[in-house]
Parts: structure tokens; C-alpha cells; sequence
């Protein structure tokens, strides 16, 4: 028994409203990471999703799915590391106490 392609579909837009929610609503710095995390992990749950269903005999999907996860990784590790500077300075990561850094 196979799971449709739709539910896939959803499950990724789901995660995808969740992270998109998550990363506009909320006023911590590190919350905003993980919801943008969120939103690129349903993005390669779509990859992968697509390539099981049109069974292409090349692995493109798959390798943009690692090169993606490779991606999320370092951007998840520089905006750590933003996040740790910022807070050094201003020691809180609110987002809306960061206010002279818009220009």
C-alpha cells in the first residue's frame, strides 16, 4: 500500500505554513532560525516526494535534497553564530530590541 502523492503534498505545506508562522509571528531570534529551518526542510520533503512518484532513473532530487540539508546546515550555523554576537551586544536575542541594526 502506497501513500498518495498528495498527502506528501500537504504534510510539506503544512510544515511549510508552520515554519512560515513561526518565523513571522515570533519575537526571538532563535525561534525565527527554526522556522525558516522548518520551511527548508518541507522544501526537500517536496524533493524527495517528486522524485519517488515520477521514478526518474537519475538521483538529481536526491542530490538536490543533500546539497539543500548541506545548505540549511551552514545557514543554521551562521545564524547561530549571528544570533550569539547579537546577543553579546545587545544581551537579548528579541528581535525587536535589535532596531539600530535596520539601517
Amino acid at each position: 500500500m502506497s501513500i498518495p502523492l498528495g498527502h506528501y503534498l500537504m504534510l510539506s505545506g503544512l510544515l511549510f505554513a508552520i515554519g512560515l508562522g513561526g518565523a513571522l509571528t515570533r519575537k526571538n531570534a532563535i525561534i525565527v532560525l527554526i522556522g525558516i529551518e522548518i520551511m527548508f526542510n518541507a522544501g526537500i520533503l517536496n524533493l524527495i516526494a517528486f522524485w519517488h512518484y515520477k521514478e526518474f532513473a537519475v538521483l538529481t532530487a536526491q542530490m538536490f535534497a543533500i546539497f539543500s540539508i548541506s545548505i540549511a546546515a551552514a545557514e543554521s550555523a551562521i545564524g547561530l553564530a549571528l544570533v550569539i554576537a547579537v546577543y553579546r551586544y545587545y544581551k537579548s536575542v528579541d528581535v525587536d530590541e535589535m532596531a539600530s541594526l535596520k539601517g
